[in-house]
């Protein structure tokens, strides 16, 4: 039997286990990346394990969410993480220069390398080829150390593309169509894997946006074959000498089929407040729009930028409606101004920002209150925009630059009717990438040689050893859809505090309940009951960090999102699922104890969990880990594991689990 090439690419990294569906393996990594809000955490945590320096191929360290430094702690984050990336031979890119996976998809993107980002957007370079995944901070400071990744072996699905995209629709409608068929579940413990003769019709900056948005489904990654396209654009990079020639074998079996006309998808957007809540643009039409942004990593690239350039020529944007670009890196800035696209931009009464995440998780361009923007990104979480009551429509740059002449939600075919002379912009790389390289410092050109620490920056916490008894309050009890937006926010006056534990934990689950923080450090201990799909969106380790360090012992939920059981297992916080009615049953501030001696009951192997409630009721929870994992949970946490590791065998370069 043949292989996908998901699989070839696992076997090719594959260090232990099996490559069957459900099964954990450990794989080699031969890129990491971290961004300015996850990666102090992952270098302090890099330092907290005592290694010299890093050993995967590359490392490249980005500043892409604080670039508007609101506070001397986001510029000494900044500063510090330019001093560890050069301490310990890193790739760091300055605060401005774009967004990790867009400047990563520029510059060292490969095929059929691994690719391993403390950012739940880290799948974007699957669109070249390259098996990406996003991940906590501390697992990409033992990656970087040497050590192995480890993750439950995915389904790998089978997309079939068909057909071709006609005028006005966009691989952004694509991405939204697969959102609308699944749902933000619908990927969990998946790969989507692109094939089919559709796939030949899409740019790269096509391929990119799929799998950037295919985060959304759940999915622990996306990827496309590489071709002439994908060579193409390697040779337009300057980087041809990359391009490897990728794609399944003939006879690769894959777990499910999607087929996809493409030349059936018609302008779509995602309705507030989720990606999936997905329709025609033409049913919300005439809705007024007082915000539109066109950006973010999705589609902030020249390619997404210029075909709104292009509708914007000559015209002027609706009085009522203000129309920003954030591109998504400096590299698309420098091309559009050169080719004089900005200036018509700026005349129809564009404003353009920094290329950065900023509006993306609330930091600038906070729409006003009762309003709608609309918006080329790829979250539309409630409250995400930095306004609580905020609606959020997700579309494509197309839909958005209608949106701002028009003044209202329209679909563009409709626009150009009515206009009469806008035509379908289509999609048009630059005959060359030439922006300057400028912002980026290669190691050897490293200006520091040590750790520079403003007094925000605290260290990396390490857990306790997992206690035998677990019994506390249910401090607060959720609904389903839980995101990692809900339990640690990334708005300005909460961001700059990410090196700062203890302060960052003082916000821990405030937009839920803004009493929970206190409550929980008043508390002796206590535990978390959430529905289905708990700690989905953003890959932030804080989500658990912060809990940990206000005592959370366990979290009981329907289901859990990837990256966030991870990192629950990293921090020595149990994971248990519980049933439906268990759910609805249990209330906030019922008394739950684990009826066993959990050290123990983790460490022997037991999946089933006797809970009993205020000493009435009692129910089941499963534990579903790996001895790995369990491991990790019996030492108190990953950290604390790893350091007893490196220890134990005296290591100095490579983790224990390359043995």
């Amino acid at each position: 039997m043949g292989q996908t090439l998901t699989e070839q690419i696992l076997d090719d990294h594959l260090v232990e286990g099996e490559l069957e569906p459900g099964e954990e393996i450990g794989i080699e990594i031969d890129q990491v990346l971290a961004q300015d809000t996850t990666g102090t955490m992952v270098w302090l945590q890099f330092e907290a394990l005592e290694l010299d320096e890093v050993q995967t191929e590359l490392a490249a360290q980005y500043c892409d969410h604080q670039t508007y430094q609101f506070d001397f702690k986001n510029t000494d984050d900044h500063r510090f993480l330019r001093s560890a990336a050069g301490t310990y031979g890193a790739y760091f890119s300055r605060p401005g220069n774009g967004i990790c996976h867009n400047v990563h998809k520029e510059n060292f993107a490969a095929p059929g390398k691994t690719l391993l980002g403390s950012d739940s957007h880290t799948p974007t370079p699957g669109g070249l080829g390259q098996l990406a995944i996003g991940a906590g901070g501390l697992d990409i400071s033992v990656a970087m150390g040497g050590g192995a990744y480890y993750v439950e072996m995915p389904e790998v699905v089978n997309v079939r593309l068909e057909g071709e995209l006609p005028e006005w629709s966009s691989a952004k409608d694509v991405i939204l169509e697969m959102l609308r068929r699944l749902s933000v579940k619908g990927g969990v413990g998946k790969v989507f894997e692109y094939t089919g003769p559709g796939v030949e019709t899409l740019s790269v900056p096509e391929r990119t946006t799929i799998t950037n948005m295919g985060t959304e489904l759940g999915a622990t990654s996306s990827i496309f074959p590489t071709d002439a396209k994908t060579e193409d654009y390697l040779a337009r990079q300057g980087r041809e000498d990359e391009y490897v020639e990728l794609s399944p074998d003939e006879d690769a079996e894959y777990a499910d089929e999607i087929v996809i006309d493409l030349s059936e998808i018609e302008p779509l957007v995602a309705m507030p407040s989720m990606p999936d809540k997905v329709v025609p643009v033409r049913e919300v039409a005439g809705e007024s729009v007082e915000q539109v942004m066109v950006g973010s990593c999705t589609n902030g690239g020249y390619e997404d930028i210029l075909p709104a350039a292009k509708m914007l020529k000559g015209r002027e944007i609706n009085m009522k409606t203000e129309m920003i670009v954030a591109p998504g890196s400096k590299q698309a800035s420098e091309i559009l101004a050169r080719q004089g696209w900005t200036a018509e931009m700026m005349a129809a009464g564009v404003n353009f920002s920094e290329a950065t995440c900023g509006a993306c998780i609330g930091i600038g361009h906070v729409p006003s209150s009762d309003s709608v923007s609309v918006r080329t990104f790829n979250r539309n979480f409630e409250g995400r925009s930095g306004i609580e009551d905020d609606s959020v429509f997700l579309s494509s740059p197309e839909v958005a630059a209608a949106a701002a002449i028009k003044g209202e939600l329209i679909d563009p075919r409709d626009l150009a009717e009515e206009l009469g002379d806008l035509e379908a912009p289509g999609v048009e790389l630059p005959e060359k990438y030439d922006g300057s390289k400028t912002d980026i410092i290669e190691p050897e050109e490293a200006v520091d040689d040590g750790l520079v620490k403003g007094p925000n920056i605290g260290s990396a916490p390490i857990g306790e050893p997992l206690e035998s008894d677990i019994q506390g309050e249910v401090l607060l009890k959720m609904q389903d859809n839980i995101t990692t937006d809900h339990i640690i926010p990334a708005t300005s006056d909460i961001l700059k505090y990410r090196s700062n534990i203890e302060k960052l934990s003082e916000f821990t689950l405030s937009r839920v309940d803004d009493t929970f923080a206190q409550r929980a450090l008043d508390s002796p201990g206590g535990v978390l009951v959430a529905g289905e799909n708990y700690g989905q969106g953003s890959s932030r380790e804080h989500a658990a960090m912060c809990p940990q360090f206000l005592g959370i012992e366990a979290v009981l939920a329907q289901s859990f999102a990837r990256i966030h059981k991870a990192n629950l297992f990293n921090f020595g916080i149990v994971p248990l699922a519980i049933d439906e009615d268990t759910y609805a049953k249990i209330e906030q501030g019922d008394d739950v104890e684990i009826v066993t001696d959990v050290a123990e009951a983790v460490a022997s192997g037991e999946t089933e969990f006797t809970i009993r409630v205020n000493d009435d009721w009692e129910a089941t929870a499963e534990l579903d880990a790996s001895e790995r994992e369990r491991g990790i949970l019996k030492a108190g946490g990953k950290l604390r594991l790893t350091k007893e590791q490196y220890a134990n065998e005296g290591s100095s370069g490579a983790t224990p689990a390359d043995d």
